[in-house]
């Protein structure tokens, strides 16, 4: 499997990265318009179940538009990081570091596709949340579904913008590290 992921990176290496890029720009950009541009707009909106479903279906649109640009973005941070050979870099077969710089560029590596993962967890705890919001808009209870959707917008999609702005500077800083 390596060996396949090294080859697969060094035939198609400019089509990973943006592909991968690609899809931080889509994920953390996405996030980014719902919070401070559509979240602002529903805002305005006076009749509260109206501005509730607005913002759950804008949520579910956003969703379903970000996920497989959230998969694409696992798969080609995988293939880089074993394609760009960090690992064969900074240790031997048995573990031992053998370039101080390289495991230092190898941890960084590590630190993004724990952000990416946590991002991910989030990301299905924020699909999980808005469908609980769903129900309860379907169910009529309002202040519940103003409860969720406040959690999301408050909390978890900050969370990912956060997380998504250092991970895509992690990125850039290991663009420049060879």
């Amino acid at each position: 499997m390596k060996d396949f992921l090294i080859q697969t990176y060094a035939q198609h290496s400019t089509l990973i990265i943006f592909l991968h890029i690609i899809s931080a720009v889509i994920w953390v950009g996405g996030m980014i318009a719902m919070r401070f541009a559509a979240h602002y707009s529903f805002s305005k909106i006076e009749d509260g179940k109206t501005k509730l479903t607005r913002s759950i279906d804008a949520l579910k649109n956003l969703f379903i538009i970000v996920s497989p640009f959230i998969i694409i973005l696992i798969i080609t941070a995988v293939i880089m990081a074993v394609g760009l050979g960090f690992r064969a870099a900074a240790v031997d077969v048995n573990g031992n570091v053998i370039d101080a710089y390289a495991m230092s560029i190898y941890n960084i590596v590590h630190v993004k596709e724990s952000i990416w993962l946590i991002m991910s967890i989030n990301f299905i705890a924020m699909v999980l949340l808005r469908n609980k919001a769903q129900k309860a808009l379907n169910d009529g209870d309002i202040q519940k579904t103003k409860q969720l959707a406040s959690t999301i917008a408050t909390y978890m999609v900050p969370l990912n913008i956060i997380l998504g702005i250092v991970a895509i500077y992690l990125g850039v800083t290991l663009r420049g590290a060879y």
